[in-house]
Parts: C-alpha cells; sequence; structure tokens
C-alpha cells in the first residue's frame, strides 16, 4: 500500500533549495510546525520567500530561521507581534523585505492559488498604500483592488494525527492557515503528532484528504513556542 510516511524533519525539509518559496502554516504558535522549521534551518538553504500570518516570537521557529537571514522576504499579515523582535530589528535595517497583506486577503490569496484562480478583486486595502501600484476596478459602484493567487514550492504545515496516507485531521483552531496552504504548496510536508495506518481515520473528520499531502512525519511531543520563548531559549 502507498505510504507517504518518512523517517525524520530532516527527510521532509531536504528537497528546499536557495530561492524556494515557502508556506509555513500557524497563526502565532497555533499550528507553527516549529520541527520542521528548524530542520529547515539546519539545511541551510538561503535566500528564501516565507509565506506566513506572522514573523514568529522570541528566536526558535520562524523567528529563528528570519534571524539566521535565511529568509529575503516576508509575505504575511502581522508582522510584529508580542515577542516579535527578530524581524522588526532586520526589517529596519533593510535586511529583509516585506510584502504586507490584510490577513481576510492574504488567506484567499492562498486559497485561490490552490484552486488555480490566478487574481481576484477585493475591497480590502482599496484608498490605502498598500493599494499602491495595483489594478483598481469600479463593479457596481463599490472600489475594488486586484491582488493575485499564491503558491508555494513547499508547504510545511503541522497536524494533530495523520493516516499514511497523508490524510489530516487538525487540533482545532491550530488548522487556521494549514488546509488552505497543503492545496497551495507543490509539495507538502506534515508534521503530525500521531500517524495511523490509512483506513484508520473517520473519513467524514478528515480536514485536508491526502491528495494535497506529499509527506507526513510523525512528531510525538511538538515544542510549543510559548514555552521556549518563555525560557529565553534561542535556535541553532
Amino acid at each position: 500500500m502507498l505510504t507517504k510516511q518518512i523517517e525524520s524533519v530532516q527527510e521532509g525539509v531536504a528537497r528546499i533549495r536557495d530561492g524556494d518559496t515557502v508556506m509555513i502554516g500557524g497563526f502565532g504558535e497555533a499550528g507553527s510546525p516549529i520541527e520542521l522549521i528548524h530542520a529547515l534551518i539546519d539545511l541551510g538553504a538561503t535566500n528564501l520567500t516565507v509565506i506566513n500570518n506572522n514573523t514568529g516570537s522570541g528566536e526558535v521557529g520562524l523567528a529563528a530561521l528570519i534571524k539566521e537571514k535565511r529568509v529575503a522576504k516576508m509575505i504575511c499579515s502581522y508582522p510584529r507581534t508580542a515577542n516579535s523582535t527578530v524581524f522588526p530589528k532586520l526589517y529596519k535595517e533593510g535586511d529583509i523585505e516585506l510584502e504586507l497583506v490584510p490577513q481576510g486577503t492574504l488567506a484567499e490569496r492562498i486559497r485561490a492559488g490552490g484552486a488555480g484562480i490566478p487574481a481576484f478583486y477585493t475591497p480590502a486595502s482599496f484608498g490605502t498604500p498598500l493599494a499602491d501600484g495595483k489594478e483598481t476596478r469600479t463593479i457596481n459602484d463599490k472600489q475594488y483592488v486586484l491582488e493575485y493567487g499564491l503558491t508555494a514550492d513547499f508547504a510545511l504545515i503541522k497536524g494533530k494525527v495523520a493516516d499514511t496516507y497523508g490524510n489530516v485531521i487538525y487540533n482545532k483552531t491550530a488548522r487556521n492557515f494549514a488546509p488552505i496552504m497543503a492545496m497551495a504548496g507543490n509539495t507538502t510536508v506534515v508534521q503530525a503528532e500521531r500517524i495511523v495506518p490509512a483506513g484508520d481515520l473517520d473519513a467524514e473528520t478528515i480536514v485536508t484528504p491526502g491528495i494535497f499531502v506529499q509527506q507526513v512525519v510523525e512528531v510525538c511531543e511538538p515544542l510549543l513556542e510559548s514555552a521556549l520563548v518563555a525560557e529565553g531559549a534561542s535556535y541553532p
């Protein structure tokens, strides 16, 4: 029987190359695949474009990837949140590029990319600096901004339980961007706390079907970003 289970997080990121675009799931700590991110740091790939809701906290996970100057550009909604110090410093110094996207627009750009929709119009950001240089259009007397769908070379996401075929269930709202990122990534890698044989999951509870997932790896006791930040941890 076909299995998508791999042995390690290192194997999951092994094909990421310099200059790739990587979607990373998570809304702050919730759903952040820290082990996969740390494996990506160890891999050494650089000049990455990373798509995420924010820019990480402390000096672990996504913030650690940015701290190591592996990220050339961030596409996100919240570049500065609680305990976010690495990105603001590098951005002020001109060492990283930022594409700021309203959160609803970011979600729809990812969803559209995964669905094969090249672009769409949205009223969000019209009349603000975020719309500068973008095509606008009046539809039914309302003003809209043209936004383009987003895809990525890789999507790194975190699930609660997966099966060996790549079907995934999430931990409540920790799913956040993960299902649409799984669709928009050319190669989607999932770390899950538990991997079960294909057929063991109730088909009615599956959120991300295995057709959108290329690799799954078991991480039984995933790190918690908040605990690491509270400890003052730094990676590597």
